[in-house]
């Protein structure tokens, strides 16, 4: 089995055109682990049953120490997980841990392999990892591994488990001699703030100040997030004003969280004001800016507000997102701009991008009724040559159109 899945791996990698050049299947070309990772990736996604998957990821060779190769152990451990393989998944990280000896002492690979409980929702195996990283690799150091103990704390976020992640940093850097750093402190902050406890980040602002630990924007962004999120509006104004104190300014990072903090909780408009506030201080803006406030006005079906935004992100260059175009292109199909619809839809489709197939049904049958009958064929063209698998369901489609 383990043959099998290696070859059809290696097939898939040399069936990618854009690695043709690559010969041996074992090569250590970044491009060809990259490309190796996708091919598992598409793998893992097709299959159901949890021993095929764990076998898939274990002929792979799969390396922690890889950002590809992580996101195909998440992939793998969200569908473990979804269909409430626990066992599957202890059994899994616990071999591929005993059999590569190169892990066993990996700070990263701990620290992955903790994140991985936590996204399982298994946070006694998060702790357990953890506890056995320090008893066997870090006992006889003076000092304890700060990455672990923030891994552990991303861990109980991935989880909700957000009052057990209390206990865990006030309890565990005494236990285990570690020093909370910067990075320590602004998980917390998320944390705090995701659970609606943002108050809370007063005091831990306190302690950062007692051991001599600067706070920077992503600190004062989570803490700005969660206020938003609880509608604490002065807070908001007292982050602000704390954040002079320490020299930090209001740059694109905050500006783009506060738009994205109210375009969440429906108040668009305030949102834009701060464009303008933006605009007028010269603050530079990037496509998040934009992608935020497009997002923003349809959730709120301002779809005018929305293809304003949008035109201005395309007039200035800024790099396109698939999800905002998508959400744009269902929202214009809602309100009956199937043309806008359509212009935007080609933009995606010149990006290899492609929105579901209820937008795109919507679109063509739109289309068709305001008589565009030619573009909405040459969509359904489109997405037959891209889906081959849904050929049938397309030629339904056309065949409904006026010929």
């Amino acid at each position: 089995m383990a043959f099998v899945l290696r070859h059809r791996i290696q097939s898939l990698v040399r069936s990618n055109r854009h690695f043709s050049s690559i010969v041996s299947p074992n090569s250590t070309s970044p491009l060809y682990t990259r490309d190796k990772a996708r091919a598992v990736l598409s793998l893992v996604k097709a299959e159901d049953n949890p021993e095929k998957i764990i076998e898939i990821c274990q002929s792979a060779s799969l390396s922690p120490e890889f950002h590809m190769d992580r996101m195909v152990l998440s992939a793998a451990i969200s569908k473990l997980s979804q269909s409430n393989n626990f066992t599957y998944i202890q059994q899994f990280i616990d071999e591929l841990q005993s059999s590569r000896p190169d892990l066993r002492s990996s700070e990263r690979f701990a620290s992955h392999s903790i994140i991985l409980y936590g996204q399982a929702g298994m946070i006694d195996d998060a702790i357990r990892s953890f506890e056995e990283y320090h008893s066997n690799v870090v006992s006889n150091s003076f000092t304890g591994s700060v990455k672990a103990l923030n891994a552990l704390i991303f861990a109980f976020i991935l989880a909700k488990k957000f009052k057990e992640l209390n206990r865990v940093f006030i309890e565990f850097p005494k236990t285990y001699n570690i020093e909370p750093n910067l990075q320590t402190y602004n998980t917390v902050t998320k944390a705090l703030s995701e659970s609606g406890s943002s108050s809370s980040c007063y005091s831990v602002l306190a302690e950062m100040d007692r051991k001599g630990v600067k706070p920077n924007a992503t600190t004062f962004g989570n803490i700005i997030c969660g206020f938003y999120m609880e509608e604490k509006y002065d807070d908001v104004g007292k982050i602000l004003e704390i954040m002079k104190k320490y020299g930090i300014g209001q740059g694109l990072e905050t500006y783009n969280i506060r738009i994205l903090s109210l375009c969440k909780i429906k108040r668009s408009a305030e949102a834009k004001a701060l464009l303008d506030d933006m605009l007028s201080r010269n603050v530079k803006t990037n496509s998040d800016t934009f992608s935020h406030l497009i997002l923003g006005f349809c959730i709120e079906e301002n779809v005018e507000e929305a293809k304003k935004m949008f035109n201005v992100m395309v007039a200035r260059g800024f790099q396109l997102d698939a999800h905002c175009c998508f959400t744009l292109v269902h929202y214009l199909c809602k309100t009956g701009d199937f043309e806008t619809a359509f212009r935007v839809c080609n933009m995606c489709l010149v990006k290899g991008w492609v929105p579901n197939c209820a937008t795109m049904k919507s679109l063509v049958n739109g289309l068709a009724r305001v008589g565009k009958v030619q573009e909405a064929k040459m969509l359904v063209r489109e997405m037959k040559k891209r889906f081959t698998k849904n050929v049938s369901q397309w030629e339904e489609v056309e065949a409904g159109l006026p010929q």
